[in-house]
């Protein structure tokens, strides 16, 4: 089987952010909702607002570098609901504004990334399937734990996306 790396990257980005912005609207229908935007799972993790900025970067972000195209910039000012589903709209209009050809042809392009203190060599398709994606989804399924921990009524169909 062969894959592109847009197949690869933008439905699968676009389907995790259907899937987180339905979690958000189960967290806001919650009584007590709005505390959650600054809940977090342990002291030193993002809050719930932060782990979907860092979704919305990592994706915009994988996508900019494959592509060698500029990435909207956020604020990352998002303190309520409705601003974080902005946000999400606001990432996946862009992704889907970026044309497949550029993605597709940038499969191959050498990236270089640092962690910490090491400098990781990647293609641009092992950086979106080692790196990319596996960093978005532990924002979104981040987001999912931190409401899930804190009694939002969801469950493994919810965060698959065929709960809805």
């Amino acid at each position: 089987m062969t894959i592109s790396a847009y197949d690869a990257s933008v439905p699968v980005f676009i389907r995790g952010f259907r899937v987180l912005a339905e979690l958000l609207d189960k967290a806001e229908a919650q009584a007590d909702g709005a505390r959650l935007i600054d809940a977090r799972l342990a002291p030193d993790m993002l809050t719930l607002a932060g782990q979907v900025q860092r979704a919305s970067d990592t994706a915009k972000f994988a996508i900019a570098r494959i592509g060698e195209v500029q990435p909207p910039s956020f604020d990352d000012n998002e303190t309520t609901f409705a601003e974080l589903r902005k946000r999400i709209d606001g990432t996946v209009a862009w992704i889907e504004s970026v044309d497949r050809a550029v993605i597709e042809a940038g499969e191959a392009r050498p990236l270089s990334r640092k962690f910490k203190d090491t400098e990781h060599s990647f293609t641009a398709a092992s950086y979106l399937l080692t790196f990319a994606i596996p960093n978005f989804f532990f924002h979104v399924t981040t987001a999912y734990d931190i409401l899930r921990h804190n009694g939002v009524a969801i469950g493994k169909l919810d965060y698959l996306g065929f709960n809805a």
